[in-house]
């Protein structure tokens, strides 16, 4: 295989921060090759320069041997280089076909034949084993479904060189394997894919080689056969990096919380629900997980629980109270703490300094001044603390919620919750978009918590997550519980049947006929 792309010495400069450093990387045609690196490391800023998002302060761009400068994504994508982001760029109201010509040469000729163009969707969707209707409504797919309409979009616009950033976070098990089956299709064709993840298993099973890099420097290129996953994760962030099974230090205290049908209709009534009859018990000491594929009312519960959002009936017992019937402020002040889903939406406030964002759940309590008078001081000293003990790496208090990178802001969020001293802890996706080393460290905050006797739901689409902190899983599928199971006692694949609609009765009973994402597929 030849060399396909080169970015050679490559260097941003963003103000005050060296983004990238001089970073030399190249990819061969026919290949997966994966970039790693801790959140901050630079790989998202080497990726829009790759994309003609942004431009290099210095270095260059080869493609095939020839000079490149782009200086729009347009530009990038007219010499083959398409990016199939995280959140999908798909307007749900429209059709696949009318989604691909968005933004496409094609799409803006008057003389262009639609249906020519949903015939070459789905030769180029049978070519790589994607099952895609060309004329079905975007928002009614699946997200695995819609993973592939971006994928075909960017394959239909003539990329040779796909980009793929964190492609399974919201996908099934299953799902993931029929994406790796399509990554393979490609590649046997001489595409060429650059795979971005944190799932180190997932890197060393589908990658052919991977560049590591940290602090905006290249730590090194190996042929993934040379590396094993720790040593992976040591590359990533210079250490050993421990994720050792689960030990529980006590048993499971008294019950906690009691939620008891829960159900949430949609704004129209004869829409259905968003969450149907949900039952579960937390108790002291103990993690529940709420597992299932993203947006499947994961959010809604846990708005429930937190105030945010009004259920339509049943009831949450907590300490002789009913949280559905109580504020938001409320609920944070009967010692009930929450790691939202977003950091930087609903997490943080962007602009305001540490300082601040350590005082905002709790500024009107009296330890944190009188009225309207704020005891400043007091605040910075709590926030130096937090800081130091939670690893938070910032130049200064006062530095700019923004300015962290995303492990360090969500580091803030969880230290603000945690030195509340909750006896119920909400954590929704706690270890999104994190590097191995954040996600270690958050996952010993929350084994740490819950020695100390405090109650944890803890809400993640990330399998290898819940199934090792948590101590009952329930798995949701449109806003019903499939089953409870203890992650001792079942399998990644029953769990994925679960998320795709499977309930754990059926599945164990095995009176329906067991058909995988790749078999449907085929």
């Amino acid at each position: 295989m030849g060399v396909i792309l080169e970015m050679e010495n490559i260097c941003k400069q963003f103000p005050g921060v060296l983004a990238n450093d001089c970073i030399c990387f190249s990819v061969k045609e026919g290949e997966v090759h994966a970039l790693l690196g801790e959140n901050g490391a630079g790989k998202s800023t080497l990726m829009n320069i790759l994309c003609g998002l942004y431009k290099p302060t210095s270095g260059e761009i080869r493609l095939e041997g020839e000079t490149v400068r782009f200086n729009s994504a347009r530009d990038a994508m007219e010499r083959g280089i398409g990016m199939v982001h995280q959140h999908f760029m798909l307007i749900p109201t429209m059709t696949v076909t009318e989604n691909c010509l968005i933004g496409d040469k094609e799409g803006s000729s008057i003389k262009l034949d639609r249906k020519e163009a949903g015939r070459r969707l789905k030769e180029l969707a049978e070519r790589y084993g994607m099952e895609i209707d060309p004329d079905a409504i975007v928002g009614t797919l699946s997200v695995g479904e819609m993973q592939r309409v971006e994928i075909i979009k960017a394959l239909f616009r003539g990329a040779k060189i796909l980009i793929l950033d964190e492609p399974t976070a919201v996908l099934t098990p299953q799902e993931a394997r029929a994406l790796f089956k399509m990554i393979r299709a490609l590649t046997d064709n001489q595409f060429t894919v650059i795979f971005i993840s944190h799932k180190l298993d997932e890197v060393k099973e589908i990658s052919d080689r991977v560049t590591v890099l940290r602090l905006g420097t290249v730590v090194g290129t190996y042929d993934i056969d040379q590396c094993s996953v720790e040593e992976l994760a040591r590359l990533m962030v210079g250490r050993d990096i421990h994720f050792d099974a689960v030990t529980r230090q006590q048993p499971v205290g008294d019950t906690l919380l009691e939620v008891n049908n829960l159900s949430l209709h949609r704004e129209k009534s004869n829409e259905g629900k968003l969450l149907e009859d949900l039952t579960f018990e937390v108790h002291k000491g103990e993690i529940l997980g709420i597992a299932g594929v993203d947006g499947n009312g994961q959010a809604e519960l846990v708005e429930c629980l937190t105030g945010i959002r009004s259920a339509s009936s049943g009831e949450a017992l907590y300490q002789g109270k009913d949280l559905l019937k109580l504020s938001t402020r409320d609920i944070m002040s009967n010692d009930v703490s929450h790691i939202p889903q977003d950091r930087q939406k609903t997490g943080l406030v962007m602009p305001m300094t540490l300082v601040e964002n350590f005082a905002l759940q709790d500024y009107y309590k009296k330890d944190f001044g009188k009225g309207a008078l704020m005891n400043w001081i007091g605040v910075e000293e709590r926030s130096a603390k937090l800081i130091q003990d939670f690893s938070v790496k910032t130049p200064s208090p006062y530095e700019l919620a923004q300015n962290l990178s995303g492990g360090n802001q969500q580091k803030v969020v969880v230290a603000r919750e945690i030195s509340r001293q909750p006896k119920l802890l909400i954590a929704m996706h706690p270890t999104r978009g994190l590097d191995v080393g954040a996600v270690e460290y958050i996952h010993n905050q929350l084994i740490d918590q819950r020695d100390k006797g405090v109650g944890i739901v803890l809400v993640s689409t990330e399998m290898e997550e819940i199934m090792r902190l948590s101590d009952r899983i329930i798995v949701l599928y449109e806003g019903r519980a499939m089953g409870c199971v203890r992650p001792s006692e079942t399998t990644v694949e029953e769990m994925g049947l679960m998320m795709g609609g499977r309930t754990l009765d059926d599945i164990r009973k095995g009176s329906i006929k067991e058909t995988s994402v790749e078999e449907k597929m085929m």
